[in-house]
């Protein structure tokens, strides 16, 4: 069975990312914990406010997953590890 497959079906929702959606393209962390995001039109957000986002199509690559009852953001499996969310830059919001 495909490895994709099988990571997709780990999320709860895969929204349908509109034609004017932006994607992650940097990390907000604190204390190692991923506290928000940067866009790729180089605005911030917070986890929640990028899930709410994403469920709005306004964020591609992205699908709603679940820990508790805490919702987080997840990469679209597509085969390449580049896209991993994990594996972007950690960013700092400019006061």
């Amino acid at each position: 069975m495909d490895e994709n497959y099988l990571a997709k079906n780990t999320l709860d929702q895969i929204p349908q990312a509109g034609p004017n959606a932006k994607r992650i393209v940097g990390l907000v962390k604190q204390g190692g914990k991923i506290t928000g995001y940067q866009l790729s039109d180089e605005s911030f957000v917070s986890k929640p406010e990028a899930v709410s986002l994403a469920k709005r199509g306004q964020i591609a690559g992205v699908g709603i997953a679940h820990r508790g009852e805490t919702e987080y953001l997840k990469a679209i499996p597509n085969g390449d590890e580049n896209d991993n969310l994990g594996n972007l830059p950690s960013v700092s919001p400019k006061e």
